[in-house]
């Protein structure tokens, strides 16, 4: 960890309170990390949700699928692994769940209760989520294609965790940064996590200046000659 911050939890309340995804992602591009923000329907239930955390990454198949692959041991369960992925939750962790088809609800209510109990500080779906009001109510950050109340259980099972991901041609794997917020959700390797929060600490820190100056009327050209920011 460098000097600005020395653990996660000083990080992530760092990057909660100074940063957002488009000054995040705009220094990844710089370093040629160029696709690493999840697909624009994956979008917070609430314009005001954010979330900073861990990805516990979670595959999700449907059952026709499954039954396919010859792992059909897994029909027998209700909800495939769901109920020990969600049990292995840890502080600080994203539920990050992948690979079904966009017909069925991957995240719910009761789901959220049990993160929320686990210390987990949001769940990102590549799908949908149900039980809206609830989650709501309970103001825990879900990011989602949005409510369908359609359930999982006759169609999809979750059948492993903690593995790599793919959304969209964006590989995540366990213990990636994600952040999430009203304008999308990036993923931040853990090999570049120091290098790509330290430059956007800077970057907006140098936003607030450029800001100011334009605000007392420095012309938007003046301001990138001077700052090189915009």
């Amino acid at each position: 960890m460098t000097s600005l911050w020395k653990n996660d939890s000083e990080l992530f309340a760092l990057a909660k309170r100074e940063l957002f995804t488009a000054v995040v992602g705009d220094i990844m591009d710089v370093i040629g990390l160029r696709q690493q923000f999840l697909s624009p329907k994956i979008r917070p239930l609430q314009s005001t949700m954010v979330t900073i955390g861990r990805a516990m990454t979670v595959l999700e198949s449907d059952t026709e699928k499954i039954v396919e692959s010859g792992h059909e041991v897994l029909l027998e369960k209700p909800f495939g692994l769901m109920l020990e992925a969600l049990d292995d939750l840890k502080t600080d962790e994203i539920y990050i769940c992948a690979g079904a088809s966009p017909s069925y609800a991957l995240w719910g209510e009761l789901m959220s209760i049990r993160a929320m109990k686990c210390g987990a500080v949001g769940a990102i779906m590549d799908g949908y989520s149900r039980d809206t009001k609830e989650i709501l109510g309970l103001n825990f950050p879900t990011f989602s294609y949005g409510p369908y109340a359609q359930d999982q259980a006759p169609r999809g099972k979750v059948v492993d965790f903690r593995v790599p991901l793919s959304i969209g041609g964006v590989e995540i794997q366990p213990g990636d940064i994600l952040f999430g917020d009203i304008d999308g959700v990036c993923v931040i390797p853990q090999a570049a996590e120091e290098e790509v929060f330290s430059k956007a600490l800077e970057k907006a820190r140098g936003e607030k200046t450029v800001r100011t100056a334009i605000e007392n009327g420095m012309t938007a050209k003046e301001a990138f000659e001077t700052y090189g920011i915009m």
